[in-house]
């Protein structure tokens, strides 16, 4: 595998099937998942991006050197790559200089550049010969993810080839990275009552009464009903991001509420559990305003100061609730979106489903392909099912994995659109992350575009080296969201600043 397309930013490790009526059935060429790629060879986002910045970076602070090169034809040429990086953009003729034409590939150094550019934050852990043409070296990222790269020269000294596997963590843990809770402050289990149905939450709030007023956060978490109030789902029970931040805020003086919405956690299914099919949009729109009533009536909570959080899908229920299209609740007095679903869902994942086609087949084949999907899309929103014959491929599956209708309901809804129904100079929190590969910054670009056309005090935060799940985390890839990451301090520190000057 060639330079251009190690270097290159975006890649996904994603496989796409799409099931056209039969007979005419055509698979996908076999793809690693992405359970594969983080610990096998060569990750799925600009390898080479990877080495450079963390051959450059600057060792952590020690009494001594740091590691240092070895004086091997491969440890020259990872020197000149240290030398080069404090210059970039690396010049073309260097690039041909160093780099073996057949591992450059087609690549332009426009390309190879722009991959450089965005890793930050890396250093040299060590730095070993393992034979006079490799070296192998450790980086680490934000002192948290790490990873062994080996490079090899060729008889003629030129970079051959690059591999590199993601080395797991060993000194910390998933309940280690979590921020602890402010000392004083409790985090306590509640029930609410909604639509009939007992949902379950925590509610952290100051121990001592005698703490007065203070504002209050709801924490509406991600897709549908598969993911609980931490932001957990089954076989991902580790990404505890809501946990996270309910601790942050605690240490800013706010309170939160976060909830098992409707099919998830402790709250289940409930009177649903025999049809959770029926189960639509108006359920947990009802859910996501009984919360914050609740959260609005407890004695602690200022509710002149009031806050809405959404994550992933929960932003467009956040929208829906702050924008009154959710019913009678509680007015919030600012709204912040993580890395929030920014469109109609169902283009949404059409999208993602095309990109994965694009990357895997050629022209005329994917075309088709294409059609086949915007056909799905068009006859889900028509209908609420899919065309006689067909079954989605991997994007369009995960409307499956929650209630139907309340997957295909949510679709009549633009967030951007959603946008313009907000209170009047509402400020609002949005982040996107250039290593999220679930939703990216250019989609995120069209509900930032909504946002600003209204009257919405919109601080929008282009997060680095951030995954879907708000870990600091350069691959981006679902198989590190389990994974015991730091949480982005980049993001602890926007939540912070907005929150002081707005609530």
């Amino acid at each position: 595998m060639g330079l251009a397309k190690l270097a290159l930013p975006g890649g996904r490790a994603k496989t796409s099937t799409i099931y056209y009526p039969a007979p005419a059935t055509i698979t996908g060429r076999p793809r690693p998942g992405t359970a594969g790629w983080r610990r096998s060879v060569l990750v799925a986002v600009a390898v080479m991006g990877l080495l450079l910045a963390g051959c450059g970076s600057s060792p952590r602070p020690s009494a001594g050197a740091g590691p240092a090169f070895p004086g091997t034809p491969a440890g020259v040429q990872a020197q000149w790559l240290l030398q080069a990086l404090k210059k970039l953009p690396i010049p073309a003729a260097a690039l041909r200089a160093h780099i073996a034409p057949a591992f450059l590939g087609n690549g332009t150094p426009a390309e190879v550049n722009a991959s450089l550019a965005k890793w930050q934050q890396l250093g040299l852990v060590s730095a070993a010969s393992t034979g006079p043409d490799s070296a192998a070296f450790v980086v680490s990222v934000r002192e948290g993810q790490r990873f062994r790269i080996e490079l090899t020269v060729n008889a003629q000294g030129l970079i051959s080839n690059i591999q590199t596997q993601e080395v797991a963590p060993t000194a910390s843990s998933p309940a280690s990275v979590i921020p602890p809770l402010a000392p004083g402050w409790v985090a306590q289990p509640v029930t609410f009552e909604a639509g009939g149905v007992t949902i379950h939450g925590t509610y952290t709030h100051p121990g001592n009464a005698a703490a007065g007023t203070v504002p209050a956060a709801l924490l509406i978490a991600a897709y549908g009903s598969s993911t609980d109030r931490n932001d957990n789902a089954p076989g991902q029970m580790d990404r505890d991001t809501y946990e996270a931040v309910a601790n942050w805020l605690s240490a800013d003086g706010v309170a939160s509420l976060r909830y098992d919405k409707l099919g998830s956690g402790q709250t289940g299914w409930a009177k649903y559990a025999a049809r959770p099919e029926q189960a639509g949009l108006g359920t947990y729109e009802q859910e996501a305003a009984a919360a914050l009533t609740f959260l609005a009536g407890q004695p602690q909570v200022d509710r002149a100061r009031l806050v809405v959080f959404g994550h992933s899908e929960g932003g467009v229920y956040a929208l829906l609730l702050a924008s009154g299209l959710a019913g009678p609740a509680p007015r919030v007095r600012a709204v912040v979106l993580l890395e929030p679903v920014p469109m109609r869902f169902l283009d949404l994942i059409g999208q993602s489903e095309i990109a994965s086609i694009q990357s895997q087949y050629p022209g005329a084949q994917a075309r088709s392909m294409e059609q086949t999907v915007t056909r799905m899309v068009a006859s889900l929103r028509r209908t609420g099912t899919l065309p006689p014959g067909m079954s989605p491929g991997v994007g369009l599956a995960q409307i499956f994995q929650q209630p139907l209708r309340e997957a295909v309901q949510i679709d009549r809804y633009d967030p951007a659109t959603v946008a313009a129904k907000l209170p009047a100079h509402i400020p609002v929190l949005l982040t996107c992350s250039n290593t999220d590969d679930t939703i990216t910054c250019a989609q995120e670009d069209h509900l930032a575009a909504g946002l600003s056309r209204t009257s919405a005090k919109l601080d929008y935060v282009h997060l680095d080296g951030v995954d879907h799940f708000l870990k600091d985390d350069i691959t981006g890839l679902a198989a590190d969201y389990n994974e015991s990451l730091p949480f982005s301090a980049q993001l602890r520190a926007a939540l912070k600043t907005f929150l002081a000057s707005n609530l």
